[in-house]
């Protein structure tokens, strides 16, 4: 009886183990990540100290080491804050109207400078399909007004098909009437997936 007992005592623990995965956090150029995998995609992303307009951004890397094709989309973030109020991340169409209509030379300078700061020299941050690729694609835009949008365009997560063994990055944008996300938990939709983050 004793064996039995000790038995269903170890599967219930290797079960729990499993279906269990610990958040990971480390620093890099001054921002903290964590980063967590299941099902074989590992989720990774930092809080930019910057602002713009009314929205705050986070940094986001999304890698696909499973067998399947996963489908990323910034709309599959949301932000659960400690009275329970839930912000959905914009679609980052939405944000690249926003800086047709009022964007200026301070945000690509922001925009660009805090983005850049948070991905070049993060050795854990390797995309195969992200901002540097569509930074190459918007280089020769025309107006101030242009250029932010473009800025936000090369930086914002877009809707990614990631095949296995491909990665993507980018900024995603919460609405915060200008403030800070606070202390709450990042929670992100994957197809077969919740991940979910503490923040503070």
């Amino acid at each position: 009886m004793n064996r039995l007992v000790w038995a269903c005592a170890l599967a219930l623990l290797l079960c729990v183990g499993r279906g269990h995965a610990q958040v990971i956090e480390f620093e890099s150029n001054g921002l903290k990540y964590q980063t967590l995998t299941k099902s074989g995609v590992t989720i990774m992303f930092a809080t930019l100290p910057q602002r713009l307009h009314d929205y705050a951004i986070l940094q986001v890397a999304v890698s696909n080491g499973s067998k399947a094709p996963y489908i990323i989309r910034p709309e599959d973030f949301t932000y659960v804050r400690l009275d329970g109020s839930v912000l959905r991340a914009s679609a980052a169409r939405v944000v690249v109207t926003l800086l047709e209509q009022r964007g200026s030379a301070s945000d690509v300078i922001k925009l660009v400078t805090s983005y850049e700061n948070s991905i070049y020299g993060n050795q854990h941050l390797k995309s195969t399909n992200g901002y540097e690729q569509r930074r190459q694609s918007v280089l020769a835009m025309g107006s101030v007004r242009l250029k932010a949008a473009a800025a936000a365009s090369a930086l914002a997560l877009v809707q990614t098909k990631l095949m296995p063994g491909e990665s993507t990055d980018g900024a995603v944008f919460f609405p915060t009437d200008g403030k800070v996300l606070g202390f709450g938990h990042l929670v992100v939709r994957t197809n077969t997936d919740i991940f979910d983050f503490t923040t503070d």
